[in-house]
């Protein structure tokens, strides 16, 4: 018996890290024969197309880099 688990929606935190580098991970991809992996976006952008072609859910968050920082609010 095989039982399928859905894909995590959860943003992606600091907590998160990369399975490569251990860099903060913006990408998560779970894998069609189940797993996930967790990437920095150097190293989406390097196996990006590969990892397209086996994953089952492709959740990117890389464009987060492009936000500027957000101020603590001066009180």
């Amino acid at each position: 018996m095989t039982t399928a688990t859905a894909p995590s929606a959860a943003p992606l935190t600091a907590v998160d890290r990369c399975d490569r580098c251990g860099a903060q991970a913006y990408l998560r991809v779970q894998l069609q024969g189940g797993g996930e992996l967790l990437f920095c976006a150097h190293h989406a952008r390097e196996h990006g197309d590969k990892l397209r072609e086996v994953a089952a859910y492709f959740h990117d968050e890389t464009n987060k880099l492009g936000e500027p920082a957000k101020a603590p609010d001066d009180a």
